[in-house]
């Protein structure tokens, strides 16, 4: 939280809905034993793990703002071998993580043999149930269904494939601050594994 506090943060691409920094190398460096281990155990992957950026995160964007590719569950890469880590930094209840499947699909996960039949899939979704209102999805819609949720907790990482179809569940009756100490903070790091 003090690293947060230091650094300038700034909106990084179109879909994050919010603004990020750079973490330190150091933090990655103390989580890897820990990670490489579940990475092993978990997801079977064992001969490397390799760190490809770890981000500070606020949530800022106003539902009302969100663009489309906000306001719907999304994936962070469908290449194989990708990792997610999503580690919580805020004591305060800001909204945790919710995974999805999409209905018409059945898709839970989209890996570059699904990818483009997904997008195709929603796109008539799309036409047949018009585009999600503005604002944060929470639970179940007429084209995604909440399989999942974590709420968030201090100190608490989630660990997934980065391929899952997943979303912020953000609190909008709490401040969406840009400031760390009142915001809904995470470090978000995407990791290679093979």
């Amino acid at each position: 939280m003090d690293e947060a506090g230091s650094l300038d943060f700034e909106v990084m691409g179109e879909f994050y809905p919010g603004v990020r920094a750079h973490a330190s190398g150091a933090y990655f460096a103390a989580l890897s034993p820990l990670l490489a281990k579940v990475v092993r155990e978990v997801f079977g992957y064992r001969q490397e793990l390799k760190l490809l950026r770890s981000l500070y995160s606020l949530v800022t964007t106003p539902p009302a703002d969100l663009s489309l590719a906000q306001r719907v569950p999304h994936i962070d890469s469908v290449d194989d071998g990708m990792i997610a880590v999503l580690h919580y930094l805020t004591r305060e209840d800001r909204g945790g993580t919710s995974f999805y499947r999409h209905r018409s699909t059945g898709f839970e996960t989209i890996d570059q043999s699904r990818h483009h039949p997904y997008l195709q899939a929603l796109q008539a979704d799309f036409a047949r149930h018009g585009t999600p209102a503005p604002g944060y999805i929470g639970g179940d819609t007429a084209i995604f269904e909440r399989i999942a949720y974590f709420p968030p907790a201090y100190n608490r990482a989630l660990i997934y494939r980065s391929g899952l179809l997943h979303c912020a569940s953000v609190d909008t009756d709490g401040p969406l601050s840009p400031d760390p100490r009142l915001g809904r903070l995470t470090i978000a790091s995407f990791m290679a594994a093979r």
